[in-house]
Order: C-alpha cells, then sequence, then structure tokens
C-alpha cells in the first residue's frame, strides 16, 4: 500500500533502482521487527520520514566513501613510490587476510562482516542472532589479536 510512496522518495534522491530497492525493503522490515514499540497514527508520514532519513544515510555514507577514496588515490598519485606503495600494501593487505583466517570462528565472521563488508554493529547483531555488545567484544578481541600478531608479524 506504501510501497511505491517509499519507494518513490528513496529513488528520487538517489537515482539508483537497486539501492532505493534495498532501502524500501530495510524501512519495512524495521517497521515489522518495532511494530510492538511504535504507536503510530500516520504510516505514511512515518515510512516518507524513514525514507528520507535512509538516504540521507545512504548518501553521507556513499560521499565519505568516495572522499576516502580519492584521498588515497591523490596521495598514490603524488607519491614518487607509487608501485612499491602499491606493492607494500597489497603485501599487507595479504598478511592481514591470513591473519584473520587464524581467528576463532565468531571474531571471524564479525570482523569481515565489520571491516570487509562495512556493516554496522546492529546489522551485524541482528545477521548473527547475537548482541550488540557480543559483536563489540567480538570485534575488539579481533583488533587485538590482530595487532599483537601484525606486529610479531613485521618483525
Amino acid at each position: 500500500m506504501y510501497w511505491d510512496k517509499v519507494y518513490a522518495v528513496c529513488y528520487n534522491n538517489i537515482r539508483d533502482i537497486e539501492s532505493a530497492k534495498e532501502m524500501v525493503q530495510d524501512i519495512f522490515k524495521s517497521l515489522w521487527e518495532r511494530r510492538a514499540e511504535l504507536e503510530l497514527e500516520h504510516v505514511s508520514n512515518y515510512l516518507i520520514r524513514s525514507a528520507k532519513f535512509k538516504t540521507f544515510e545512504y548518501i553521507r555514507n556513499k560521499v565519505s566513501r568516495e572522499k576516502h577514496i580519492c584521498l588515497k588515490y591523490q596521495d598514490c598519485s603524488h607519491s614518487s613510490n607509487c608501485t612499491e606503495e602499491h606493492i607494500n600494501y597489497n603485501n599487507l593487505k595479504e598478511s592481514v587476510n591470513l591473519l584473520v583466517d587464524t581467528l576463532p570462528c565468531q571474531c571471524k565472521k564479525v570482523y569481515r562482516m565489520s571491516r570487509e563488508q562495512g556493516m554496522s554493529n546492529k546489522e551485524i547483531a541482528v545477521a548473527l542472532l547475537i548482541s550488540e555488545r557480543a559483536v563489540e567484544y567480538h570485534i575488539t578481541k579481533s583488533l587485538a589479536a590482530l595487532r599483537t600478531r601484525l606486529a610479531n608479524y613485521s618483525e
């Protein structure tokens, strides 16, 4: 009943069909999960407002990612040792991946979802059916283990 309106708000702000559909799905999923605690007189207003917030979040994250990529590209292009830095980066990335593979199963899953897939702690908790505190614990444990192992690895 409200899908077309919510989709229109998302699509008109980001102009990406698949991302807009995912946002609409997330909005309705969130509404369904929170249906018991929400007391809404006008569901339509709530959904439109949610769509606006969701698109603002998407745009903010996209701009931030693009800014980081641009800065990294500029750093590399201004460097005289761009090829050497690229090789060092790939070696370090490979080392981190090997060390991540040695982490306990749950820590590895949580680390990859957080750092490689860019999921939030809340999204990870929902996906793995664990608490957000457990997600934080696993990330902290993973990062501490990686720091220790990378310090020993480079020596």
